[in-house]
């Protein structure tokens, strides 16, 4: 087995009881694993859920609070006994760990998201093990992931992981309900996430989270436009991980056969960025920059609509529809003159480079 970059994601209901305690016996077990994967040699990013979960008893709360400043006031004393007890055992295995606090800017903003990837390789080339979880104290509601499985795919995404194990209750993905279907079958292994098997599936599945196999599932197809490979299910033991990895865990596994690079600069253009206009091109252009793989010049450009400057992301839409977006070298203004022959340009000049140009609309 390759030395191999893995992100490992623990919701609530793995790390919790039925009282919203962290479970210590639970922690200690995936500490152990990960701890494990380490000593072989494979770097490890872990997205741990638990925040909530492990802060609203100490508030007073009978049950996870459904306000939104109960969940952040449970958050903001979860998080610290949640990353108190990480630092504990990691402590004892002689592995230093950090925490990490992410919310939607950090991906919707160009800068910050760089700094992130920065961040966490450096964090890796260090060996520190990063602990992720969303900075749920100051999401608001319109800001959120929705829940850390979509985070846990953003970031494999992000740091260009082999593959992302999101570790939960249930023992992988069936074709139906197996909690009131008995004769409910297990995928092995899947290529693709359809939307009729996300359709399908159900809410969150336990009081203590947020996600459900739906969350899962959507999450799973994001980590898979992104060249990740996937695994959903549940194990036990110190060794659970590399059970998994070598392709005998007790779950579903999920990988394309094709796989094709995804660096971060398209990644960000690709799901986080904000659309700021759109242009429509001619058919010469759409050819170019679908068919050909080329730039994207002035000259094939029909229209531009809304207000641009240089740097933001558009939409491109050709004869057969929106073709993708891209991030512009040049603003609308200077566009819609160059376009109406107000001011004197070459032809060949690029207003989207194939460097910032993305095919396709791939959603986070």
């Amino acid at each position: 087995m390759g030395k191999k970059r893995i992100v490992v994601k623990i919701g609530s209901s793995s790390l919790t009881n039925g009282r919203g305690e962290i479970d210590l016996d639970k922690l200690i077990d995936h500490v152990n694993a990960l701890a494990l994967l380490r000593q072989e040699g494979h770097e490890v990013l872990l997205v741990s859920s638990g925040a909530v979960a492990a802060g609203f008893k100490e508030l007073g709360y009978p049950a996870r609070p459904v306000t939104l400043k109960g969940k952040q006031a449970a958050a903001a004393l979860g998080q610290s006994l949640l990353i108190k007890s990480y630092i504990e055992e990691f402590n004892q295995r002689n592995i230093s760990v950090a925490q990490i606090l992410l919310t939607r800017p950090d991906f919707s903003n160009q800068e910050r998201y760089k700094n992130a990837f920065d961040t966490l390789s450096e964090l890796l080339a260090r060996g520190v093990m990063p602990i992720i979880n969303e900075n749920d104290t100051v999401s608001t509601e319109e800001l959120k992931f929705g829940d850390n499985d979509m985070l846990s795919a953003l970031v494999s995404g992000l740091v260009h992981s082999d593959e992302l194990i999101i570790l939960t209750d249930v023992n992988g993905i069936y074709d139906s309900n197996p909690a009131t279907n008995p004769n409910a079958v297990k995928y092995q292994s899947l290529a693709e996430i359809d939307d009729t098997m996300i359709e399908q599936a159900g809410g969150a599945g336990s009081s203590a989270g947020t996600g459900g196999m739906k969350s899962k599932l959507i999450a799973a197809k994001t980590a898979l436009n992104l060249n990740v490979r996937v695994f959903i299910g549940h194990e036990k033991g110190s060794e659970k991980l590399l059970r998994i990895l070598s392709g005998v865990g007790d779950g579903t596994y999920i990988s394309r056969k094709k796989a094709t690079s995804f660096p971060i600069k398209k990644q960000w253009i690709a799901m986080h960025s904000h659309v700021s206009g759109q242009l429509y091109i001619d058919e010469g252009a759409e050819e170019a920059i679908v068919l050909k793989g080329k730039s994207l010049l002035y000259s094939g450009i029909k229209q531009v609509v809304g207000s641009f400057d240089v740097g933001d992301v558009v939409e491109v839409h050709g004869e057969s529809g929106k073709l993708g977006k891209g991030q512009v070298r040049y603003s609308s203004a200077f566009l819609e003159k160059v376009i109406y022959n107000q001011e004197n340009e070459s032809p060949t000049v690029e207003v989207i480079h194939r460097d910032q140009w993305v095919a396709g609309m791939m959603k986070s």
